[in-house]
């Protein structure tokens, strides 16, 4: 057999280096011509690799998170075959348009982190004190001072005859903090796991380093009264087809944006530093920052203002549901104008989202929640939202900012104003 190396190839017009992200071979296996033997992310995709040769790896040149540059030594084969005069094309993943995503700073809580290749092992449990099986033997006074103090009988382990729980076992078992004392004793742990930051991960934070270093942001909170909308939004969802979605709050808000940034030209903005120019587009691109299993990705919804709220919710899910199931394009993932970020199934009463850069505004939406709120002299039960944003403030000034918050405000307090 001759060794033959081969070198990483050209993936991508003004692609120069690629970061290894996944090796599907290792030192010594057998492969087929065309078997994906490396992952690698560039700044516009993540391609799979295939190996141009049948014959077995003798070298890998690149630990996961390495760059690597086009034309270097990328592996070496031992193989009877001839050298092609072209390697085999790599195979892009849609998914894994780990196109350096337009990651804006979500308040949700951060993206699950890439699994390391070792993990600690948690110290072993302690092996918790079985109680005996069938009726517990106590005497009624025993009994009494047990169920007055809260204490399950059948965790006491009796010290007394054919194991009957005595005043002292009882005694014993509340002077613990309510364990047995043959119960397991808390251990400290020191156990440490090195999680390489790489691919995506690795994307988000040099994403969210350059959007805190170079736009000063500033924040603005606001709670909106949505009862008249939550109204709308069962009536709408209860007589919808088969073929429409079912409506969340998110397709409104969207709605009311496109209305509002025709009044706020500003906000709906590309601040391109290099040139020195701000980019008001009249085209509202929605970017909905959508957690996946492999991170924060932010498929975008384009035109939203040239749709009604079925198809802005049928879009939506379209591209959120890419994102999660790796079908999603680069298409699917760029172009946003605008960033919405949604934290309404965790709650919270406010936050502070970074912007997606080079936007230079992002909206937080909570969880709706009933409280007493005062109406006409009266308290009355009000169904509420807390939104935050941040802004740009090199390009939005503060009331510039207010103003389109408290226009989506009124838009969605009172809905119809959304389809007028």
């Amino acid at each position: 057999m001759a060794r033959r190396a081969f070198k990483l190839p050209d993936i991508g017009e003004g692609v120069v280096e690629g970061e290894v992200v996944t090796w599907h071979v290792e030192v010594g296996a057998s492969v087929s011509e065309d078997d994906s033997i490396v992952d690698i992310m560039t700044d516009k995709s993540t391609v799979t690799i295939p190996s141009p040769y049948s014959g077995v790896v003798v070298a890998m040149h690149g630990e996961i998170g390495d760059m690597v540059a086009v034309g270097a030594v990328l592996v070496e084969f031992d193989s009877d075959e001839e050298a092609s005069d072209s390697p085999p094309p790599a195979k892009e993943k849609e998914m894994d348009v780990e196109e350096s995503p337009d990651v804006p700073e979500t308040i949700d809580p951060p993206a699950k982190m890439p699994e390391a290749d070792t993990a600690v092992t948690p110290p072993p449990a302690a092996k918790a004190s079985i109680a005996p099986s069938g009726p517990v033997l106590a005497s009624p006074a025993v009994r009494r001072r047990a169920r007055e103090s809260g204490v399950d009988l059948g965790a006491l382990k009796g010290s007394g005859p054919g194991g009957r729980v005595q005043q002292s076992d009882l005694d014993a078992y509340l002077a613990t903090g309510g364990s047995s004392p043959s119960a397991p004793k808390q251990v400290s742990r020191n156990g440490t796991t090195e999680i390489k930051v790489v691919g995506l991960r690795r994307k988000i934070a040099e994403q969210m380093v350059r959007s805190k270093s170079a736009i000063p942001h500033f924040s603005y909170f606001e709670e909106i009264d949505i009862t008249e909308l939550e109204a709308l939004r069962q009536l709408l969802n209860s007589s919808r087809g088969e073929d429409q979605p079912k409506l969340t709050y998110l397709p409104f808000i969207m709605m009311a944006l496109s209305k509002a940034f025709v009044r706020h030209e500003k906000c709906n903005a590309i601040y391109d530093e290099e040139r020195g120019v701000v980019i008001q587009h009249e085209a509202v691109n929605l970017g909905i920052a959508t957690q996946t299993d492999k991170g924060l990705y932010v498929p975008v919804v384009k035109h939203v203002e040239s749709m009604d709220v079925w198809q802005s919710a049928s879009e939506m899910q379209r591209v959120t549901g890419s994102a999660r199931d790796g079908s999603a394009t680069i298409e699917d993932l760029t172009g946003s104008t605008f960033t919405i970020t949604s934290l309404g199934r965790e709650g919270g009463l406010g936050a502070t989202p970074i912007i997606n850069h080079p936007e230079v505004g992002i909206l937080g939406v909570h969880k709706a929640r009933d409280k007493p709120v005062a109406r006409g002299g009266s308290i009355v039960i009000r169904r509420i939202m807390n939104v935050s944003s941040s802004w740009d403030h090199r390009v939005v000034d503060g009331a510039d900012g207010a103003a389109l918050v408290q226009d989506l405000k009124r838009m969605i307090e009172h809905p119809a104003l959304i389809f007028m």
